[in-house]
C-alpha cells in the first residue's frame, strides 16, 4: 500500500500506463471482459489515491503562489481573479482533469465489462451448451 503522496511526475508516468491499456480496444471474449474490469476495478482505486494526490500538489501551489501575489489577485475582478489562480495551476489542473478523466474511464469499461458478462450468461441460459 502507497501512502505516500506520489510526486507529479510519478502521477503522470502512472496515468500514461494505464491510460495506455484503457485505449486497447476490446472485443467481446469474455475471458478478456473479466480480466479487464479486474484490472479496471483495481485502476479505479489508484486512480482515485492519484487524484487526491493531485490536489494536494495543486492545493500547495495554489496557496504558495495566491500568497505570493494577494494584492494582485485581491485588486483584480472576482472572474479575473479565478482565471487568473487557474493560469497560476495549470499544470496542477491539467494533472486533477486527466486522474478524474482516466478513473471515470476506468469506471466506464468496468461497466462494459459488466454487461458483457451478464450477456453471456443470459446466452448461456438461454442456449446452454449439449442441447
Amino acid at each position: 500500500m502507497k501512502n505516500e503522496i506520489a510526486t507529479a511526475e510519478q502521477i503522470s508516468r502512472e496515468l500514461k500506463i494505464i491510460q495506455s491499456v484503457i485505449e486497447v480496444e476490446m472485443n467481446e471474449d469474455i475471458q478478456e471482459a473479466v480480466d479487464r474490469g479486474n484490472y479496471c476495478a483495481a485502476q479505479i482505486a489508484r486512480t482515485g489515491k492519484l487524484l487526491a494526490d493531485a490536489k494536494i500538489h495543486r492545493d500547495r501551489k495554489l496557496s504558495s503562489e495566491v500568497i505570493d501575489n494577494l494584492k494582485k489577485v485581491t485588486s483584480l475582478p472576482a472572474l479575473t481573479a479565478n482565471k487568473f489562480v487557474d493560469a497560476i495551476c495549470f499544470d496542477e489542473n491539467y494533472l486533477v482533469n486527466w486522474c478524474e478523466r482516466v478513473n471515470r474511464s476506468c469506471t466506464h469499461q468496468m461497466d462494459w465489462c459488466r454487461t458483457l458478462i451478464s450477456k453471456a450468461k443470459a446466452e448461456m441460459t438461454a442456449f446452454p451448451s449439449g442441447t
